[in-house]
């Protein structure tokens, strides 16, 4: 008999109690400037642990301050961050469910104001800091930081080591997944697009080159990550730009068996993100979960595909039919913070899923 949607995943040690996996959404809830979780981080991911999802993944965690995308961000860069989310994890596995955390660094794209604000660039006397980059030339149009550092071996060596102590770190705090954010234009992303990415060194130019350091984030990760706990890795599958010289869906796939190889255990496939002028496609009904079918083909790690998932219906579906190991739903999720759920419900398949007691009467 083929999975579902509420047939549990196991990876490594871990067992995921069933398909749905809350996507990393930035929340931009921090008090400007420290990182540490409040209040809300655990009301928004805990609401969606009550609500059902097998696998709740927080925002884009910051492992370092420059990797922050505005002051607002959530953080992982030093002990106090890790007991600040100690009591989400604590909650979310209280559930009967997973936590996981994104580790995440900004690149380029960082220093700007929230979306609510306007996503503009800070300047230093605006609380605005220093971002890094690969390359000097800047791909987003007029809305460069005020500082954008190339980096230098020694700056690239310093991320590996952020990515590392991130991991201990989240692991402290309770996480059992551990995601490396390489994905919609950020630090890691900027090295793999040769749209972003000029080097003529160890870190630019080929393909192997221009994959090295989300390679070596992955296996540093790895190196510091339980056994029996899975890592993941989120890729933009595409930059969407068509003509140029862009990163494709082909080498996605050429890269995720070498992600494999390198620990992660599942690829968290996304698109997009990292220039201006891509053709983002009509964002229908399941729009990027052919570019996680293409990577599912290719690699022996799981697969998770996210994009315009927004019934129970449509992610039973992607587990029936071998498109994916795990429906990844965002916006979804923030419109109903109960949709795994729902989609039991729905699915006549409320006798998989455990409600919490003060539910049952309703589920």
């Amino acid at each position: 008999m083929s999975d579902d949607l509420f047939t549990p995943l196991t990876l490594r040690g871990t067992e995921i109690p069933n398909r749905v996996t809350v996507s990393p959404m930035c929340q931009y809830s921090c008090e400007a400037g420290d990182g540490l979780a409040t209040e809300w981080h655990r009301v928004h991911l805990g609401s969606r642990a009550v609500g059902g999802a097998g696998l709740v993944l927080t925002e884009a965690t910051a492992v370092e301050p420059r990797g922050r995308i505005s002051p607002q961000d959530l953080g992982i860069w030093s002990d106090d961050h890790a007991d600040a989310l100690a009591p989400v994890t604590e909650f979310i596995r209280d559930q009967g469910r997973v936590p996981g955390v994104q580790l995440a660094h900004a690149g380029r794209k960082g220093s700007k104001t929230r979306p609510a604000d306007g996503s503009v660039p800070l300047q230093p006397d605006e609380g605005g800091w220093e971002t890094l980059a690969p390359s000097d030339h800047y791909p987003y149009g007029g809305d460069e930081p005020p500082a954008t550092r190339r980096m230098d071996s020694d700056d690239i060596s310093d991320v590996v080591t952020a990515f590392e102590l991130s991991a201990e770190r989240a692991l402290d705090a309770g996480f059992e997944v551990a995601e490396v954010h390489a994905a919609h234009g950020y630090l890691l992303h900027e090295f793999l697009s040769p749209v972003a990415n000029d080097r003529d060194d160890e870190y630019g130019g080929s393909f192997e080159n221009r994959t090295r350091l989300v390679r070596e984030v992955t296996a540093a990760v790895r190196d510091v990550w339980p056994d029996d706990k899975p890592v993941f890795v989120r890729v933009s599958a595409t930059d969407w730009l068509p003509d140029r010289d862009s990163w494709t869906v082909e080498d996605t796939v050429r890269l995720s068996g070498r992600l494999a190889d390198a620990g992660a255990d599942l690829i968290d496939v996304s698109a997009g993100g990292l220039h201006p002028d891509q053709r983002v496609p009509d964002g229908g009904p399941n729009y990027q979960v052919p570019y996680a079918e293409r990577v599912r083909k290719a690699t022996d790690a799981a697969v998770g595909a996210v994009g315009g998932i927004t019934t129970g219906q449509q992610a039973d579906a992607l587990i029936r039919n071998d498109r994916a190991d795990l429906a990844i739903v965002g916006r979804e999720h923030l419109r109903d913070p109960y949709f795994a759920l729902n989609a039991a419900r729905e699915l006549g398949m409320g006798d998989r899923i455990d409600p919490p007691v003060q539910y049952q009467r309703v589920f």
